[in-house]
């Protein structure tokens, strides 16, 4: 063969026409893809122990007698609504407790205290829900990325294993890829469905306690305190 053939065929070969950025490239992609698939795993045990956590505050910062705190202020009770806030954790009983305190200031300062306290209190109640938000909107994609990956890599499987069982390799690699994807959307959607249900809850409470702190307002006002 003569050197002029033999440069001819080294021209022909496929990686001749792929970049040197292609190539180191595809040295990456076409690597082990099971990464993708611990890290959906790690990422679903995160959100796991963030919804736990978050329903739980939410349970133990409720004031499970609203109802009947209404009915007491609108009574004029106040006493009475002390009493029922006493050692009770949340934004509902932090407005009525430091508005209470607040009464010899007049209705203006306690509408002002009450405001200030919501203020404060919502950020704790909306703790980590943009992890989930941003998790549920996110891990569909990382999946997507890890099933590219695998398809990448079954395809360069089957450049070199040729015609021989080229179709059952491309398959199998297929099939093991999309599994990633599953899994993303299997970690994505119980997060966007709590993330919803979590900022609902942190709505209603917020509605709840401002209505407590406009019925205090009221009373203060009717009777001219």
């Amino acid at each position: 063969m003569t050197p002029f053939l033999m440069l001819a065929q080294a021209q022909a070969t496929p990686e001749s026409h792929q970049g040197w950025l292609t190539i180191r490239l595809l040295g990456v992609l076409t690597g082990n893809a099971e990464w993708v698939l611990w890290l959906l795993a790690a990422l679903s045990i995160v959100s796991i122990a963030v919804i736990l956590e978050r329903t739980l505050y939410f349970a133990m910062h409720r004031l499970p007698n609203s109802g009947d705190v209404v009915l007491k202020l609108a009574k004029g009770d106040l006493e009475g609504v002390k009493k029922d806030v006493a050692g009770h954790k949340g934004m509902e009983a932090a407005v009525l407790r430091e508005g209470l305190d607040w009464l010899e200031k007049g209705p203006d300062s306690v509408e002002q205290i009450i405001n200030a306290t919501m203020a404060r209190e919502r950020p704790r109640y909306e703790r980590f829900l943009s992890f989930l938000g941003t998790l549920g909107s996110s891990t569909p994609f990382v999946g997507l990325f890890g099933t590219v990956l695998g398809i990448i890599k079954a395809f360069k499987d089957l450049g070199v294993a040729g015609n021989k069982g080229g179709a059952e390799t491309v398959m199998a690699g297929i099939s093991e890829a999309l599994v990633a994807t599953a899994v993303g959307l299997a970690v994505a959607i119980p997060a966007v469905v709590f993330y919803n249900v979590l900022q609902r809850s942190v709505k209603n409470t917020a509605w709840r306690a401002t209505a407590l702190g406009h019925a205090l307002v009221g009373h203060l006002r009717s009777t001219g305190k």
